[in-house]
């Protein structure tokens, strides 16, 4: 696919996301799929699987969060196979507390496919709301 289609494709995925349906964005996650969550807190790893993606890190957060999450796209930018996506969420723990975080996401995608996801965040944030990642869920190696 090209750049123009890749960011056409998560226009599209993202915008589904965002007004509540997020099937088509996980069905088209691989099978194979690694995501970084970067930096150097305790929710910084590498799931590898679609499966421990959403499992491990998604079922967490939705452990965590009010239904209605959403992060809305703000800035797309297409370089070949990779997709940067600005994004800003607007979410609430079960709790009521505000966690809107700034999101950096970089997609890299074949043949219509998210093969890998890397996550820029507000680190500080993510803890101070979310609290640690749980030991017992983060990926080995």
């Amino acid at each position: 696919m090209t750049a123009a289609a890749n960011k056409q494709l998560m226009q599209h995925l993202l915008a589904k996301a965002a007004a509540g349906d997020r099937t088509p964005y996980v069905e088209a996650i691989a099978d194979d799929v690694r995501m970084v969550v970067t930096g150097q807190y305790s929710w910084s790893q590498t799931f590898r699987g679609k499966e421990a993606l959403l499992r491990d890190l998604y079922g967490h957060l939705a452990s965590l969060l009010a239904d209605g999450r959403r992060t809305i796209p703000l800035r797309f930018i297409a370089d070949d196979d990779h997709v940067v996506v600005e994004g800003k969420g607007e979410m609430r723990t079960k709790a009521g507390q505000p966690y809107n975080n700034d999101y950096c996401l970089i997609y890299r995608l074949r043949d219509g496919r998210i093969v890998e996801i890397r996550e820029y965040c507000d680190s500080a944030l993510t803890e101070a709301v979310l609290g640690p990642f749980p030991a017992a869920l983060k990926q080995a190696g």
